[in-house]
């Protein structure tokens, strides 16, 4: 059996690099203390009868970094803060031996797919190319452990692979907003959101990248008070604090750089009606302008038509079908607004230089193409 190691992420989990700024430090370190199984470190032995949360991150292959450092980290943080084992944790994966994150960083795991504790709260901590990653061996583990009672929870892509398990149907959810429309074509019995985080009874999911900051500091918060989570939240220099009703995408007129109200509206038509795109005499008329008035209102703030700007919508939402599901190209195709294959690829080849069934294909043959899709 491995001898239990410190909570400090300096020392757990063990980062395999030569560089010694990643074994720094990121706080002034306290003194020595009593090494406490499982993670938690404290100077103090814990009351009789108390016993630390624990946590289990199942570490999937290449999963991202920064949505499982934004979940540990704050259990260290409120152990230092509170000066006791308030949490703990342990890495598991299949194998058991090590897990490599979509940097290629490894990390030493503490176990394999073994039995948990029903009091365990589980973190899938998903990544690059999940559906490969979330094996029979992993579904079977979550299944196991969830009807034993566990806490079942998905960190960026990881909840890719708790809705596969079937542990998610008839629950409130949210993903990484690049996988969401993947993830609406497959598990259509989800109930999903764009939300940064959802906690729907004993199922937690999250966007990923720092949302899953924010999810910790709300667990915090419910088992140890507001007092601990803003203390942490402040050793994370972490000042604004989302909660369950926040989205994850910047409001429109930040992301397209222009704050017109009836720009926006369009835009955000446009967004709700891929599968069915509007005309824009309708969407002109929806918001109470004329057809002309829309045209020079796009050309003016985006350079581009009403049509032109729809199009580049639908595409996109057509290439994260290509290189996150197994859609046919036709089924792609429809879920996009085209009414044919032969127009879709016509279009697809004008925007981005191929064309869908090479798209696919070369997706194939280079997992590495859609890293962008994971935070």
């Amino acid at each position: 059996m491995r001898e239990p190691r410190s909570a400090d992420m300096t020392s757990h989990p063990k980062l395999r690099s030569a560089d010694p700024l990643r074994t720094a430090p990121i706080f002034s370190p306290p003194p020595p203390r009593a090494v406490i199984p499982g993670g938690g470190s404290d100077p103090r032995a814990p009351a009789e009868g108390q016993k630390p949360r624990r946590f289990v991150f199942l570490l999937l292959d290449r999963f991202t970094m920064l949505a499982f450092a934004g979940a540990i980290e704050p259990l260290r943080l409120a152990n230092q803060v509170a000066g006791k084992p308030l949490y703990s944790w342990r890495l598991a994966g299949e194998g058991g031996t090590e897990a490599i994150c979509s940097n290629g960083v490894a990390f030493r795991l503490d176990m394999g797919l073994e039995e948990i504790e029903r009091e365990d709260t589980v973190f899938v901590c998903g990544g690059l190319d999940v559906a490969e990653a979330t094996t029979r061996g992993v579904l079977n583990w979550l299944r196991r452990e969830a009807r034993r009672g566990a806490t079942i929870g998905g960190l960026c892509t990881g909840s890719w692979s708790v809705a596969k398990a079937g542990l998610l149907d008839g629950k409130r959810a949210t993903i990484h907003w690049e996988n969401q429309d993947s993830f609406l074509e497959e598990f259509e019995q989800v109930k999903l959101t764009k939300s940064v985080f959802v906690i729907d009874g004993n199922r937690i999911t999250t966007a990923g990248g720092t949302a899953t900051i924010d999810l910790m500091l709300k667990l915090i918060a419910a088992d140890h008070g507001e007092d601990l989570a803003n203390t942490v939240a402040d050793q994370l220099i972490y000042n604004t604090i989302r909660t369950d009703q926040d989205a994850q995408r910047l409001s429109i007129p930040t992301r397209i750089g222009v704050r017109h109200p009836k720009l926006s509206q369009v835009i955000q038509m446009m967004e709700a009606n891929i599968e069915e795109p509007i005309s824009p005499a309708d969407l002109a008329e929806d918001v109470g302008m004329s057809t002309r008035q829309l045209e020079r209102l796009f050309r003016r703030y985006l350079n581009r038509s009403p049509k032109r700007y729809y199009m580049e919508l639908r595409l996109q939402k057509a290439r994260n079908l290509l290189m996150q599901t197994d859609m046919s190209v036709i089924n792609v195709a429809l879920a996009c607004g085209f009414a044919s294959p032969s127009h879709f690829s016509k279009c697809y080849r004008a925007h981005y230089s191929t064309t869908p069934y090479r798209e696919r294909g070369s997706h194939g043959s280079h997992p590495a193409a859609v890293q962008r899709l994971s935070i």
